[in-house]
């Protein structure tokens, strides 16, 4: 399977896949099936949207920023 970005998806389809894998949105911050907002797992900090990243092969939503991927290469290297 090909990486693919969806950085450019329009918002509409990033809440679709969203709701494929389980989760939804509200407002712009991504919520859970319990209604519980999602948190970054390096970060602690809310998961946007507009800002989300999930690798091929996860379903693991994180923040786009730099110490979440980096630690997400560091935890899962071996399966990317």
């Amino acid at each position: 399977m090909e990486p693919l970005s969806i950085k450019d998806f329009s918002s509409e389809s990033k809440q679709l896949l969203l709701k494929e894998l389980g989760y939804d949105t509200r407002d712009s911050q991504i919520i859970d099936g319990n209604g519980k907002i999602v948190r970054d797992r390096y970060t602690d900090k809310k998961v946007d949207i507009n800002k989300m990243v999930i690798f091929p092969g996860s379903e693991i939503i994180l923040n786009d920023s730099p110490l979440s991927i980096a630690a997400y290469i560091q935890e899962y290297g071996d399966v990317l």
